[in-house]
């Protein structure tokens, strides 16, 4: 077995602790990642230290959760998170315990840790690591087991469910029998844990490369249900395609097609079919159609993502993708299509939308590629663009101002003739002039006013 080796930053970091006679620990995640051969890229410590005396040791901490023993310190400019070996009372609300008590070894402490391969640890003075779970053996068998009883872990605190599955996705290590059954039979208890926590796993979960198999585990088990309850109710949904597989399968496998950095895409992808059990229709000859699935799923996925807490401006894009994937691009298609195509979908939509269509295409074939199709909508868009041409409101060569000015009131109707106006230069872009739009806005706004 290798022995942990520990960063300079480290070393003195412990020093501290050492000179002033307290022990240290690098627990958790880094001693786990470190043995499986991963980067390490953020130190835990434990030590018997309590609190107040981390923070006597340091010239600068932050008291990030003093109430339950943790203390960052900052030293050289990197932040540590130092925790007192505790034990803890009963939870509440599934997820926080009553009280914790400080106590004065590390063995107790680590029984409190939720998986084996988490709860390993090494002393900082001697190299030795400590191993009371067998975490070392589970890590080596690719295995997520439960510390004691499972139930009693998932019960103390729910979002160890999901976190079960995380490890699982990111680390593609199996859920021991055990551990899955008791998050099967705990599952309902993650309605307990909030939408932000919910959604700090789920987006872990689709960060890792293929988080299909993951989903559908977690299908199977039924806490999908509980959490993406709207994914979950597309299982059995028909799906077009070579692979014959449902909706659901779909749009997990597009999930696995688009690029694991872009946690856009990835939304869009999990989520772009929802709205199909809502949308579909059986036709007169047997046949099933899904008209207008695109709308509805993208209304789902807006309350799906508020629901879960995102940004707006992460929603707005990932329903936006949502409703507008469902465009069939050819190549005669005329500039004033792709001109409008732009104006309709937004420059700046276009890349994150061709994702999606491969992500799609990856869903229904199992095929990871380019689609060149896409990709020469992508020259055709940079050509015109590269003429300057007009494809939003502001691009027209007059403002709103410039109407108001040659006499019109101000008024949503403004808009409309702006609107008209760029439709008409989206055909023409020759007739983006002054001279041209303010005669014909004039004429549009008194027609308006006939009417």
């Amino acid at each position: 077995m290798k022995k942990f080796k520990f960063p300079e930053t480290i070393k003195k970091l412990a020093n501290v602790f050492h000179e002033n006679s307290f022990e240290l620990f690098v627990v958790g995640g880094a001693v786990r990642d470190y043995f499986a051969g991963n980067v390490v890229k953020d130190y835990d410590f434990a030590t018997n230290a309590l609190p107040e005396q981390v923070v006597s040791l340091f010239a600068h901490t932050i008291p990030t959760g003093i109430e339950h023993g943790t203390v960052t310190v900052v030293l050289k400019g990197n932040s540590y998170e130092v925790t007192t070996y505790r034990s803890e009372g009963t939870y509440k609300n599934s997820r926080h315990p009553e009280e914790v008590h400080f106590i004065g070894n590390i063995t107790e402490d680590l029984k409190r840790r939720d998986f084996t391969i988490n709860a390993l640890a090494v002393n900082t003075s001697t190299g030795e690591l400590l191993d009371y779970h067998k975490g070392l053996l589970d890590l080596q068998n690719k295995v997520i087991r439960a510390i004691g009883n499972p139930s009693q872990r998932f019960r103390e605190d729910s979002l160890r469910m999901l976190r079960a599955f995380r490890f699982s996705a990111v680390l593609g290590f199996t859920i021991e029998k055990e551990t899955l059954d008791a998050i099967q039979f705990c599952s309902s208890e993650i309605i307990h844990i909030s939408s932000e926590r919910i959604k700090e796993e789920l987006n872990k979960i689709l960060s890792a490369e293929y988080p299909s198999n993951t989903l559908s585990s977690m299908n199977s088990i039924g806490i999908l249900t509980n959490v993406l309850p709207e994914l979950s109710e597309c299982e059995s949904i028909g799906e077009k395609g070579s692979n014959k597989i449902d909706t659901f399968r779909h749009l997990c496998l597009s999930c696995d097609g688009a690029p694991n950095s872009n946690l856009i895409v990835r939304w869009a992808a999990l989520l772009h079919d929802i709205g199909k059990p809502s949308a579909e229709i059986i036709n007169i000859n047997g046949t099933t159609a899904y008209h207008g699935h695109d709308r509805i799923s993208g209304d789902l996925a807006d309350s799906v993502l508020r629901r879960l807490k995102f940004s707006n401006v992460f929603r707005k894009e990932v329903v936006h993708l949502i409703s507008n994937h469902m465009f069939n691009y050819s190549e005669d298609w005329t500039d004033a299509a792709v001109r409008r195509f732009i104006s309709r979908v937004g420059i700046q939509y276009v890349h994150n939308l061709i994702l999606l269509r491969e992500a799609d295409y990856y869903g229904t074939t199992g095929i990871k590629k380019p689609i060149k199709l896409l990709y020469s909508l992508i020259d055709r868009v940079n050509i015109l663009l590269q003429d300057d041409t007009a494809v939003q409101i502001s691009d027209l060569a007059i403002s709103g101002s410039d109407l108001i000015n040659s006499g019109m009131k101000q008024g949503p109707v403004i808009g409309t003739i702006l609107q008209l106006l760029l439709e008409a230069v989206i055909d023409d872009p020759a007739q983006n002039t002054r001279q041209t739009l303010i005669p014909m806005a004039i004429k549009m706004y008194n027609s308006y006013r006939m009417i």
